[in-house]
């Protein structure tokens, strides 16, 4: 008999989601899958719609990264313009862009993470949250706050608001930075910093104890893939893109956004509305690949910046495949946004007047690549004569990880799940494969309402043992 088991809070996910797993007839776990239960819509509501109102349009994918969508679209406008954007506008959506990246990765470690890598993953659900963490971590609780304030304020600042700024257009921004505001940006770079180092410093006496989790969470063979430039360095605005395989080699580089069609290729399975990317050359699956900072910092030589390139160098004296390890890949990218942002603000030409280009659409298609919090994003659109939307499509960061998070949650189960027994330790480990990898599910399907993650137990032929819900 089935039996339903409920537990609070919500789980710490952004997005709809189901897991079911399936036992064999000795009770072992023969499969398991991590479901995306909903449709996105994105790319069918937009048709249309003329194309100067895609940014804003497209920032309202997601309230979590809205900057995101908001900068990847308005490249994909400026092709559609055929313009060169103002030096000094790139370098005001660069900050955009990082600032977001530093607040969304101190919701992801902080807010939904902390609380397993701080309390343990067998901590009562009751105790697993921020607030727990505030009682058990006083100073780590209100760093995660602070950080994340000085990445929205940045935002607030450049863009006139935290949520859906609409700063970004075609051919730039639409208004300069002013002397004050990058003034009281740069005032808070020091402290952001200190919170970096003293998270990652603590973070890294934690990592001992997780050792079980590292060999076992997502620990899988896949490419990687992310933005490149010349210095061979982080890269999230611009680029030619890079993708590797799980020893460093490099498979392809100095691959062009406009002909990502040549190189990438969605796969459909029937267990998930969200499809699956991969590298066409090699086929599916074996050309599949994990995005966002772990992918990132692999694919680089460097960060960069002097402080990061410091933790990286830490970071890469152990194995780096595991998707555990894209908690540190989050502090370590917090680093390099806080001293890259410093370093832009104090570009001779960052107060410049001259932030946008103007023209009328001189292309009948345009793409625009940059690289999420959760990875890669791209953007491309087509029009009509009248600049009117014919089609949309978006390939989406966490959708470019929907493979490795799927295989992440068969082998927790595999090392977790025994004789027909769930727990919520058990749960929470599955749960915790998922958050390694902080899916925006809502961005990638655009659904609405709660957050509920279901797990069932099944037997050989299909019949429901146990499920729980959240």
């Amino acid at each position: 008999m089935a039996q339903r088991i409920v537990i609070d809070p919500v789980t710490r996910i952004e997005g709809h989601a189901k897991i079911t797993i399936q036992l064999d007839d000795a009770g072992e776990v023969a499969d398991a899958h991590f479901h995306v239960t909903q449709v996105r819509g994105f790319e069918k509501f937009v048709e249309g719609r003329p194309f100067h109102e895609m940014p804003s349009l497209m920032a309202r994918i997601c309230g979590i990264c809205p900057v995101s969508h908001l900068v990847a679209s308005a490249k994909a406008c400026d092709e559609l313009l055929a313009v060169e954007i103002p030096e000094t506008a790139t370098k005001l959506r660069q900050i955009l862009n990082l600032a977001q990246m530093i607040q969304s990765h101190a919701l992801s470690f902080f807010y939904l993470s902390s609380p397993d890598l701080l309390l343990g993953m067998d901590e009562v659900p009751e105790k697993r949250s921020l607030f727990g963490v505030a009682e058990a971590d006083p100073v780590l609780a209100r760093d995660g706050v602070r950080l994340r304030q000085i990445g929205q304020t940045i935002i607030e600042l450049l863009g006139g608001k935290r949520i859906h700024p609409g700063w970004v257009v075609p051919g730039g921004v639409n208004a300069p930075l002013s002397e004050d505001a990058r003034d009281a940006m740069l005032a808070m770079i020091p402290e952001g910093l200190d919170i970096a180092r003293r998270t990652l410093e603590w973070y890294r006496t934690v990592l001992p104890y997780f050792e079980d989790e590292i060999a076992t969470f997502a620990n899988v063979k896949t490419l990687f893939m992310g933005l490149t430039n010349a210095e061979n360095t982080l890269e999230f605005y611009d680029g030619p893109v890079r993708i590797i395989n799980g020893t460093g080699e490099v498979i392809a580089d100095q691959l062009s956004a406009d002909h990502y069609t040549e190189f990438l290729q969605e796969a459909v399975e029937p267990w998930s509305f969200l499809k699956t990317p991969f590298y066409r050359p090699m086929g599916y699956p074996d050309g599949v690949y994990r995005v966002g900072p772990l992918a990132r910092l692999n694919i680089v030589g460097r960060c960069g910046t002097p402080r990061a390139d410091e933790y990286l160098g830490l970071f890469r004296e152990q194995d780096t495949q595991s998707s555990f390890h894209y908690h540190t890949a989050r502090l370590i990218e917090i680093m390099y946004g806080l001293e890259k942002v410093g370093m832009l603000l104090r570009e001779p030409d960052i107060l410049s007047k001259r932030t946008r280009a103007v023209a009328e659409p001189n292309r009948s298609w345009g793409v625009g690549i940059s690289e999420a919090p959760r990875g890669t994003l791209l953007h491309h659109y087509e029009i009509d004569d009248n600049g009117l939307i014919t089609r949309a499509n978006l390939i989406i960061a966490t959708g470019n990880n929907n493979y490795a998070m799927d295989r992440g949650v068969y082998e927790v189960a595999k090392r977790y799940v025994r004789g027909g027994s769930l727990n919520d330790g058990m749960l929470n480990r599955v749960e915790s494969i998922i958050r390694a990898f902080d899916p925006c599910l809502s961005c990638s399907t655009h659904a609405v309402g709660q957050m509920p993650m279901q797990v069932e137990l099944l037997t050989p032929n299909g019949e429901v043992v146990e499920v729980l819900k959240r």
